[in-house]
C-alpha cells in the first residue's frame, strides 16, 4: 500500500521513535582525553534559526565564548562533583568484585551496581581494598572497558560516568555516564545522597584489625536497576564518603579506553558538593581565567546541584520514546539562584544552561508552572514537542546516538536539524562524548524544527 503521510507525519513519527536518533560516528572521534587548556576546544555555534536547515553552523574555540554572549545573560551551572565511586573487591570466596556506587540510600547504605553479580544474593560479601594496597581486581579485574552493569538491568552505551556513567552487565548504563536519563530510584528521602559527609583525602580507614581493608554485605537487590543495596562496616566516626579517596576511583565511562587524564581533569572548576558518578561535562571546558572574564562582562553565573546518576545515562530501550520513563535524579536549585534567574529575566536577560543536567534541574523545578526553589527528585524526560519555561539557550558537549540527552537537546532546535548540525560536526572533526567538544545553542536559534 503506498504511505500517503506528509512530510510533517512522517518527521513526528521519527520524533517519537528511538530510531529516529540514530546516527553513525567515526571511533576516532571519540574523545579520550580533554584538551588543554580545557577552553581551548572547539566551539561549534548555532547561532540562527536557519541553521542545521540553510546555513552551516560557525566553528569557534571555546575561549571566545564572552564575545558570543550579552551582557547581561546569566549561566546557570551545575556544581555537583565526582565521587570515586568505582571500587574493586573480591567476595569472601575469592572471586573478584567490581562495584559502582550509585546513591546514599542510609548511612553508609548505598545502592550499587555490582558485577558479576547474578549469583550475588542477600547476606553475600564484599572484602575491598585500599589503593595500593595489592588489592584483587583494578583495571583490567572484573568488567573491563565496560564498567560495572548488564544483563541484569538496563546496560548501557556509556557504563560508569559519561557526557555529562553506570553501564554493564547488571546496572543502567548511559550516554553521560552512569546512567542515561535520570538518578536510580532512591528513598523517600528528598535530601542529597551524599549529604552525611564530604569526602576527605586525609581520611584513612582505622579499622584495630584490617587497617587497609573495608568491607559489605549485601541487603537486598533493587529491582529498577539490577543493583544491590550495600552496608558497609565502616570504622566508629567515619563515613564511607571519607574513605573513598582511600579506596575508591574516579569512574570514566567505558568509551573512554586509552585517556592519561588526571581525576581532577574530570571534575569542573566549580565543583563543589560531591555526590554525582560522573561529570556534567559541558562545565568541563571552563577555567577560571575564563569564568572571570565572563563576569567582566557582565555575564553572571549561577547554580544548581544536580548529582548524575544512573538515571542521566540509562538508555532509551523502547521503540517509542514517549513510553520511555526516566529514572528519578536528585535536584536541588536553591533560592538565590532563583532569584538570580527572575532578575535575569526581568532585565531582559538570557538564561544559558550549561549542560543538560542544569536544563534537567532548572525545568524540573518549574513544573508546576513557575521556577521555585526546589530541592528533591525528578523524573522529567525532555523531548521535542516539549514546552520550555526556563530555559533560553544552551552549551552541550556532543551526545551518544538514542540517548535521552540527545533527545532532550532536540526538543530545543528539533531532530532532523540537530543531526544535520552533528553530520557537520562529524565532517569537520569534532570530538565527541565526555572529554570532546561542545555546541552552543544561542537563543535566537531555538525553536525551529523543535515542533513547538
Amino acid at each position: 500500500m503506498k504511505d500517503t503521510s506528509s512530510p510533517q507525519e512522517k518527521n513526528f513519527e521519527l520524533d517519537c521513535s528511538v530510531a529516529g536518533y540514530d546516527y553513525e560516528l567515526p571511533p576516532e572521534l571519540i574523545a579520550q582525553n580533554p584538551a588543554v587548556p580545557r577552553d581551548s576546544s572547539r566551539l561549534l555555534v548555532v547561532d540562527s534559526p536557519t541553521t542545521g536547515i540553510e546555513t552551516a553552523p560557525l566553528h569557534h574555540i571555546f575561549h571566545d565564548l564572552p564575545a558570543l554572549l550579552r551582557s547581561g545573560d546569566l549561566l546557570v551551572m551545575n556544581n555537583t562533583r565526582v565521587i570515586p565511586a568505582r571500587l574493586y573487591g573480591h567476595k569472601s570466596t575469592g572471586g573478584k568484585i567490581q562495584v559502582l556506587l550509585l546513591e546514599e540510600r542510609q548511612y553508609n547504605c548505598w545502592l550499587a551496581l555490582v558485577k558479576p553479580g547474578k549469583s550475588f544474593k542477600q547476606g553475600a560479601k564484599i572484602i575491598f581494598e585500599a589503593k595500593g594496597a595489592g588489592r584483587v581486581g583494578g583495571d583490567e579485574g572484573v568488567g573491563g572497558d565496560e564498567g560495572v552493569g548488564g544483563d541484569e538491568g538496563a546496560g548501557g552505551d556509556e557504563g560508569a560516568g559519561g557526557d555529562e556513567g553506570a553501564g554493564g552487565d547488571e546496572g543502567a548504563g548511559g550516554d553521560e555516564g552512569a546512567g542515561r536519563d535520570s538518578e536510580v530510584n532512591s528513598s523517600s528521602s528528598s535530601s542529597s545522597p551524599s549529604s552525611s559527609s564530604s569526602p576527605s583525602s586525609s581520611s584513612s580507614p582505622s579499622s584495630p584489625s584490617s587497617p587497609h581493608l573495608l568491607t559489605a554485605m549485601v541487603l537486598e537487590t533493587d529491582a529498577a536497576t539490577g543493583g544491590r543495596l550495600l552496608q558497609f562496616d565502616v570504622p566508629e566516626g567515619k563515613s564511607l564518603m571519607q574513605l573513598l579517596e582511600v579506596f575508591g576511583e574516579v569512574p570514566l565511562p567505558p568509551y573512554i579506553t586509552t585517556s592519561q587524564a588526571a581525576d581532577e581533569q574530570y571534575q569542573t572548576v566549580y565543583a563543589k558538593q560531591p555526590g554525582a558518578i560522573a561529570a556534567p561535562t559541558a562545565g568541563l571546558h571552563f577555567t577560571p581565567e575564563l569564568l572571570q572574564k565572563l563576569r567582566d562582562r557582565n555575564i553572571n553565573q549561577a547554580f544548581i546541584t544536580l548529582h548524575v546518576g544512573v538515571g542521566t545515562f540509562r538508555p532509551v530501550e523502547v521503540e517509542d520514546v514517549t513510553t520511555h520513563q526516566m529514572h528519578e535524579e536528585w535536584i536541588e536549585v536553591p533560592a538565590a539562584t532563583v532569584e538570580q534567574i527572575r532578575a535575569t529575566k526581568a532585565a531582559g536577560g538570557r538564561i544559558i544552561a550549561v549542560g543538560t543536567t542544569a536544563v534537567r534541574a532548572l525545568e524540573g523545578a518549574a513544573q508546576s508552572g513557575n521556577l521555585q526553589p526546589f530541592c528533591q527528585k525528578t523524573d522529567l524526560f525532555i523531548y521535542p514537542g516539549y514546552q520550555w519555561r526556563v530555559v533560553d539557550g544552551l552549551i552541550t558537549n556532543f551526545h551518544l546516538p538514542r540517548s535521552s540527552l540527545l533527545m532532550l537537546v532536540s526538543a530545543l532546535i528539533g531532530r532532523q536539524r540537530l543531526l544535520n548540525i552533528y553530520n557537520e560536526a562529524i565532517a569537520f572533526g569534532y570530538r565527541f562524548y565526555s572529554f570532546g567538544d561542545a555546541m552552543l545553542i544561542l537563543p535566537k536559534a531555538v525553536g525551529v524544527g523543535s515542533g513547538e
